[in-house]
């Protein structure tokens, strides 16, 4: 047995779980974790400035990595409500992100004490689960539970809150147990009949598409939803916002699919007769629940480690349960000795040719002689400069959406979008989280004007602790896709669309980072390589055509007759 304070045996938790990173803002509440933070020299600690923003860089650090993402706010109160759109957010994501708040000391619980909020009943939408630990000595395994979740799939996050005395007394410990000790090391794998099953609708599909998801992404099952693939001579197609699901230069890849994704994976899905649906949910971002996606008349067979995400959106012919890349492998050697079909050929080779053709068309259409500068001269000059290996974060937003298939992602789990949720404001936080992640991999954060005037605070964080990305800011003076919506449905009733901001380069200088303004197309690639190469974190503030606007969501404003 070991005598030790609750901040002792929470850090002492944390060691336990091989934790190298912790991201958070000091409090009064959490002093004693904080205190014993001060000793766990194997614990790297980010002080943050805001406690959303710390809890996108956990984020970001727990999708790149593929372990937990620790953010603490160390205040209860305003410090912990301010976590709740950063794990909204990880929840959308299901980013395993380990939350932990000071809570109010136990005997002034229900009085209306300083900074008293229900923390409990707080967290609970925003969160696989939340609790609140009620005595010292079961910190530990409330810390074993809260890891264990997070990481269990679908992965999400978890919010643990810890009372001011529950952290200051003393108890005795036993020996803490390790990770292997107590979390499932093995994922299911698919029944020999159900397996059987899909290899006879796949050897029979004539029109046969794979659209590949976060399961595969975040398993590292690339490999082998490629050898599944090549096995059939058919066509992938990506969910949005995981479009570096598969490496970009297999000829097999047809990119992001969908309302937001590119024509040549958006037809794939509506023409295939049997869709083999891998690790994905066929969410809201990949069809937008409509049969103008899919192919109503296709057989889907969706395989999920999620059993309640089977069939949800879409009736399918055969649901499997099981570890998507684990199904793949299955997959391929029951058919590994299957006929292509001459209509299997034809159709994946009229593929090819529309996927050559649809991007060689995106660089010929690129406006690289216009100015102002128009979004695609960006996109095709960053195309060309950025690194294979650079990892991409996005924000919501209308150049981001733009953005999200329109570069190139030749390295599985290099693209780190706000998916369903939509967040603005996330892209620079969550680049400083996979950053630390990866620290030999270039970092590139794509942002509009908004969103980066949100969260610019956080450049400090990138100065005080050397964590060199670069922001490239697509700065359009305005919140874009709200604009065109007002442009397109509402007359050009403009009420709030316009954002003014201070030049982010000269604010970048200020914090000590290096900061670049470009005004045309062939400055472009000059100053993204020089900020790569700076050193330092960089933000390049690119002026873009404030009118370069689209409305994506015009499905939303129908009853308008636009």
């Amino acid at each position: 047995m070991r005598s030790l304070s609750g901040g002792q045996a929470a850090v002492k938790s944390l060691q336990t779980e091989k934790v190298k990173h912790v991201f958070g803002l000091i409090g009064s509440a959490t002093m004693e974790m904080f205190d014993a933070l001060y000793d766990a020299r194997d614990i790297r600690f980010i002080g943050v400035h805001d406690e959303r923003t710390g809890t996108h860089m956990a984020d970001g650090y727990a999708r790149a990595s593929g372990q937990p993402g620790v953010i603490v706010a160390g205040q209860n109160g305003p410090g912990a409500t301010n976590l709740v759109t950063g794990l909204a957010q990880a929840k959308a994501a299901f980013s395993p992100v380990i939350s932990i708040a000071g809570s109010l000391s136990s005997e002034h619980v229900y009085r209306d004490a300083f900074q008293e909020v229900d923390q409990q009943s707080l967290f609970l939408p925003v969160t696989k689960k939340t609790w609140t630990v009620t005595r010292t000595k079961r910190i530990p395994e409330m810390f074993r539970e809260a890891f264990r979740l997070a990481m269990t799939p679908r992965c999400g996050p978890v919010q643990l809150n810890l009372p001011r005395d529950i952290l200051a007394d003393v108890a005795e410990f036993p020996p803490f147990q390790s990770p292997r000790e107590y979390r499932s090391q093995s994922v299911p794998n698919a029944s020999p009949d159900a397996i059987r099953r899909a290899a006879e609708m796949l050897r029979s599909a004539t029109r046969p598409v794979m659209v590949t998801g976060g399961g595969i992404k975040h398993s590292g099952g690339f490999e082998a939803a490629l050898a599944l693939a090549e096995t059939l001579n058919m066509p992938i197609a990506t969910a949005p916002g995981h479009g570096d699901a598969i490496p970009f230069g297999h000829r097999l890849n047809a990119g992001q699919m969908g309302p937001r994704g590119n024509p040549v994976a958006s037809r794939l899905v509506k023409e295939a007769d049997v869709i083999l649906a891998l690790g994905t949910r066929l969410g809201f971002n990949s069809t937008f629940y409509s049969y103008e996606h899919v192919n109503e008349q296709a057989k889907i067979i969706q395989i999920e480690l999620e059993p309640t995400a089977i069939g949800r959106h879409f009736p399918v012919a055969l649901g499997i349960w099981a570890d998507a890349p684990s199904a793949a492998i299955q997959l391929s050697r029951a058919l590994k000795d299957a006929y292509l079909l001459d209509e299997v050929t034809a159709w994946t080779e009229r593929f090819v040719n529309h996927r050559t053709a649809y991007l060689d068309k995106r660089d010929e259409e690129a406006a690289m002689d216009v100015h102002p500068i128009q979004p695609s001269a960006l996109y095709k000059t960053l195309r060309t400069v950025l690194p294979k290996n650079t990892a991409v974060t996005m924000d919501a937003g209308t150049l981001c959406l733009q953005a999200t298939d329109a570069l190139n992602y030749w390295t599985p789990r290099s693209l780190f979008t706000p998916l369903d949720f939509g967040l603005v404001g996330f892209s620079f936080a969550c680049g400083l989280g996979v950053k630390l992640s990866r620290p030999e991999c270039p970092v590139v954060s794509l942002m509009g004007d908004g969103g980066f005037g949100m969260t610019l605070s956080e450049l400090s964080t990138a100065v005080d602790h050397h964590i060199h990305t670069v922001t490239v800011v697509m700065n359009n003076q305005c919140w874009g896709a709200e604009k065109a919506y007002q442009r397109d449905f509402f007359d050009g009733r403009y009420i709030g669309a316009d954002v003014s901001s201070p030049p982010f380069d000269k604010v970048a200088e200020l914090y000590g980072a290096a900061g670049y303004r470009v005004e045309a197309v062939e400055h472009i690639a000059d100053a993204v390589e020089t900020a790569l190469n700076c050193g330092k974190p960089a933000v390049v503030d690119i002026a873009i055509d404030p009118n370069a606007l689209y409305s994506f969501r015009r499905d939303s404003f129908t009853h308008r007759g636009g």
